[in-house]
């Protein structure tokens, strides 16, 4: 199976928080599952931890490398840029990633972080969605310290979410 490929500032255990989450189901195909990671205004429609989506760059409604938009979670307020978009292909998982900011650089409340998804065919007509997020800060030492974890959490109802609304088949 395959891997995330990270950014060397946020290889996981160099970080101040990593999580990773992963399904494996079958009965879908990562064509399927990809409109619904890849288009931010569907997000609140499947996930109620994402609110507000926008694009900031006019672009849009999916992404796309270099797309700059915005999105509530987890209480933060996250300007992103999305620095990976491969879409899946015969025989390629797709990949998508972002750095996702919030508050000031410099602050001492500013939370970064890197968040990849890898969505693959398996054999037996399976898909699986791998998704990690590696973060930095004083908002993710204290979020790493949670428990129950928020982000294992709230990750784990992302992928169940985009797992339901693909096999519902919801409108985008």
């Amino acid at each position: 199976m395959n891997a995330i490929i990270w950014p060397e500032d946020y290889t996981p255990g160099f970080t101040d928080n990593f999580c990773s989450n992963e399904v494996i189901v079958a009965g879908l195909t990562a064509a399927q599952i990809w409109p619904y990671l890849v288009t931010p205004t569907a997000w609140p429609s499947y996930y109620a931890n994402s609110a507000d989506p926008a694009f900031l760059d006019g672009t849009g409604p999916q992404l796309q490398d270099g797309s700059r938009f915005f999105f509530k979670t987890f209480g933060f307020p996250v300007d992103a840029r999305c620095n990976e978009y491969v879409a899946p292909a015969e025989g390629h998982p797709g990949r998508v990633a972002w750095h996702g900011w919030a508050g000031d650089e410099g602050a001492t409340d500013r939370l970064d972080v890197h968040h990849a998804w890898l969505v693959e065919n398996l054999e037996g007509g399976r898909v699986r969605i791998l998704t990690q997020e590696t973060q930095k800060g004083e908002p993710a030492k204290e979020l790493a310290k949670a428990s129950p974890n928020p982000m294992i959490n709230g990750h784990q109802d992302w992928l169940n979410g985009l797992i339901r609304a693909a096999r519902e088949n919801l409108p985008l």
